[in-house]
């Protein structure tokens, strides 16, 4: 390996908000593993080359081996190293197919070893992997701890886990997993080591010219992932009763077929983003792809029915956030629109509850892990702290006077679930979800139009830059949405509905271009002060909508060039502050390829020079490099909106 690839944060293992741990440092050595959030995680390894040991991962006080490079590809992140006339390549994969839900969603990462001999000796070589119990609990306070190492399916499988379960027994943001139970399995090598509370592989070999090969698999049985209006689900792979080590052995003889079909998934995602964007796009959406989708957690609801939710990391710990799940969408929509389907239906289901009594679409169904109803603007007297379990506000009757309105978003949130559901259809062809819905469809519709085209004083989804009345940019979604609702219409053969709904969208549109064109730009409000990104608007050209002319969009996108920064676009007047998926939508907006380009080129760049090494965070300040907050976020899956412009365009 020639090169080295510098991210902020290199993803290790990827499954799901729990299980979760990254490198976040220039190199293996360099610090200890962490979670997301930053809390100690450890993985270590230490690799013997003919007696002289060479640390390999985490932090020790050990001789280092010689950091030779890294790759990153949308499912793996690989190493390579030298000790001693012997050369290793630790590469860990977690296969996030996304047409392979099954597999997807199971909690195992694979981390293979290849080694080799440079010198033309023949050496001895003994590996050491360990998992440590921190991955266990939550906390620096270790919990009375238990494991143990035996046999089957031809594999070696060592679990530990607490003494005392405790099963979703927390909510929260900057919070890890408190119960379940973490596995380490090879054919050979495995033992649980009670003095640390730790699973180790241990093998060890006789390395010359020819590659000798050491799989493991890591994985982590959560035992219930969600409490789903009262529901405690398993996660997908489980829904039929599944058990963990089953799909650990399953995992264990389908390497070499799962590990290709990760190599063609990374040459499918970044040949198709090379078209778009070249290199530079390719390597930020190499970033992210694991990132947005290991965010979330995939289960089946008492129907069967996929249900993807959210955890909006690194902001409040809500679950299936109807403004996160928004800007994530692209990447879905490009490889499985059912997943969009499955943000949705819980979104769907508790509208339709008697606790929510608003003509306006909710902004979340909970806090992660248990999606149990809104959790944003729920009033003092049944509100929780972090790391506590809300009520089960859902079986609240209607009249409780649960939230308070003026923290909520009700034309973002109406504006976003009218266009996801247009989407789906877009994608696949099926209407059916909408279909159900449509009193829903038909309230929220109607609150755009009496509050979308100049919107008082409401939050948006950038709600950390506070309210703002007359947002134009909210605007532009309230004309999507409304736009949208007459196409889900049209889908359902309504075609008087499409032509009236479609014609408001319009005549809208008109005014709204009147009312925001300032000079070579548009306003931040609908007074004429300031600029903002106008990302809304991306679905008037991808749902091919003609709201607006072409030549609107080369003027906006050149506007946007010409005060973009060092690291990009500033997300608006006010600060100089950024939002990753944004820049790619504004990118997606773009008239020509070069646009594009150097709307998303300041992106590559930040990866490669942020000094602070956290998981891609999606708001940063474009002269600084720095980011402000929201790491691991599911919405760097809208930075494959340009890819999305390109495969419908087909």
């Amino acid at each position: 390996m020639a090169n080295i690839t510098r991210l902020p944060a290199l993803p290790l293992i990827t499954n799901d908000p729990y299980f979760s741990i990254w490198c976040c440092a220039d190199t293996p050595t360099g610090d200890v593993t962490r979670h997301w959030a930053g809390q100690r995680k450890r993985l270590s390894g230490i690799l013997t080359v003919d007696g002289a040991q060479h640390h390999y991962l985490g932090k020790t006080g050990r001789k280092k081996a010689e950091f030779l490079g890294s790759q990153v590809t949308p499912t793996s992140t690989s190493f390579t190293f030298g000790a001693d006339g012997v050369e290793m390549l630790l590469k860990f994969t977690s296969p996030l197919l996304l047409k392979d839900l099954d597999v997807m969603s199971t909690p195992i990462t694979f981390i293979d070893f290849e080694f080799k001999a440079v010198d033309g000796k023949e050496h001895q070589v003994a590996l050491d992997f360990t998992l440590f119990d921190d991955i266990c609990y939550e906390g620096e306070q270790a919990p009375e701890m238990m494991g143990d190492v035996y046999t089957q399916h031809g594999l070696n499988v060592g679990y530990m886990g607490q003494k005392r379960q405790a099963i979703l027994c927390h909510t929260g943001d900057h919070i890890t997993i408190d119960w379940g139970y973490a596995y380490l399995a090879a054919k050979e090598g495995i033992e649980f080591m009670p003095t640390v509370a730790a699973l180790r592989a241990n093998p060890t070999f006789t390395v010359g010219a020819a590659p000798v090969a050491y799989n493991l698999l890591a994985g982590y049985d959560d035992v219930a992932s969600i409490n789903y209006f009262g529901f405690l689900a398993p996660a997908w792979y489980a829904r039929n009763g599944k058990q963990f080590t089953e799909a650990l052995y399953e995992f264990a003889d389908r390497h070499d077929e799962l590990i290709k079909a990760c190599e063609e998934m990374d040459e499918e995602v970044l040949s198709s983003a090379r078209k778009v964007g070249g290199d530079e796009y390719a390597f930020v959406c190499a970033a992210a792809y694991r990132q947005t989708i290991a965010a979330h957690k995939l289960i089946a609801d008492r129907e069967g029915n996929p249900i993807f939710l959210s955890k909006e990391c690194d902001s409040n710990g809500c679950i299936g956030t109807v403004d996160v799940s928004y800007p994530s969408i692209p990447l879905y929509l490009i490889y499985n629109p059912e997943l969009v389907k499955g943000m949705c239906r819980p979104v769907l289901k508790f509208a339709h509850m008697p606790c929510w009594d608003y003509d306006f679409a909710p902004h979340d169904v909970g806090r992660y892990p248990y999606a149990t109803g809104q959790v944003y603007a729920l009033r003092n007297r049944i509100a929780t702290h972090q790391g506590q379990v809300f009520p089960p506000a859902y079986l609240y009757p209607a009249g409780s006077d649960l939230y308070d309105f003026t923290k909520q978003m009700p034309v973002e949130e109406c504006g976003n679930m009218l266009i996801m559901l247009a989407a789906i259809y877009r994608a696949c062809g099926d209407i059916s979800l909408a279909e159900e819905n449509m009193d829903l469809l038909d309230k929220w519709v109607n609150y755009l139009e009496e509050f979308g085209e100049d919107p008082g004083e409401q939050l948006c989804t950038d709600d950390f830059a506070g309210h703002m009345a007359r947002n134009v940019n909210l605007s532009a979604k309230a004309i999507n949405g409304i736009a949208s609702y007459a196409l889900i219409k049209k889908a359902l053969g309504d075609e008087k509905a499409y032509e009236t709904y479609m014609e408001k969208a319009r005549q809208t549109a008109k005014r709204w271009l009147e009312r925001a064109q300032v000079g070579d730009h548009t306003a931040l409000t609908f007074d004429g002060n300031g600029w903002s990104m106008k990302y809304n608007l991306v679905w008037d050209i991808l749902f091919g909508l003609d709201l607006l002319p072409k030549d609107f969009y080369a003027k906006e996108i050149a506007y946007y060039l010409s005060i973009q920064n060092k690291y990009g676009l500033p997300m608006d007047s006010r600060s100089d502050y950024t939002k990753s998926d944004w820049i790619a939508w504004c990118a997606a907006m773009a008239p020509n390829q070069e646009s594009a380009c150097k709307l998303l080129n300041p992106l590559a760049d930040y990866l490669r020079e942020s000094p602070d090494r956290v998981p891609f965070s999606d708001w940063y300040y474009t002269t600084t490099g720095n980011h402000l907050s929201f790491v691991n976020r599911t919405v760097q899956g809208g930075l494959f909106m340009p890819m999305l412009r390109k495969h419908w365009g087909k």
